[in-house]
């Protein structure tokens, strides 16, 4: 199964269901089943940003399971959309309008048993038993 390495607190507020968009500057064909992998990275200025949700915040493992259904290029009219979403979760992206680049749309969010492993740049593979 395809995996994504996201920094946290970002791959938490995926796994909690806050954050349904995840941000590249790539886009991807891949729509289907997806793996949700937290970096051992943390943006703290973003945790800080987050912490009155009172969250932990594992590192080093795989810890949800999605669906990939869209990759959309983030323009005025998608940061109008995510603005009305959630302008808390999504506000870097709605500030930088300069920024280029593609949301990844993220329905079906599950959290899992969390599993430890490296992550690896752009999309990767793993071994996960499909139920």
């Amino acid at each position: 199964m395809k995996v994504i390495t996201i920094k946290q607190p970002f791959a938490t507020l995926i796994a909690e269901g806050l954050k349904e968009y995840e941000f590249r500057t790539w886009k991807t064909k891949h729509r289907g089943d997806i793996l949700i992998h937290a970096s051992k990275g943390m943006d703290k200025k973003a945790r800080k940003k987050f912490e009155h949700l009172n969250f932990e915040y594992p590192s080093g493992c795989i810890l949800a399971k999605a669906t990939l259904t869209d990759c959309l290029y983030i323009d005025d009219e998608m940061r109008t959309v995510l603005k009305e979403k959630n302008s808390l979760v999504y506000s870097s992206i709605i500030k930088h309008t300069e920024w280029k680049g593609y949301g990844f749309k993220l329905e079906n969010i599950e959290k899992i048993e969390p599993i430890p492993i490296n992550g690896k740049l752009s999309l990767w593979n793993y071994d996960y038993p499909q139920k």
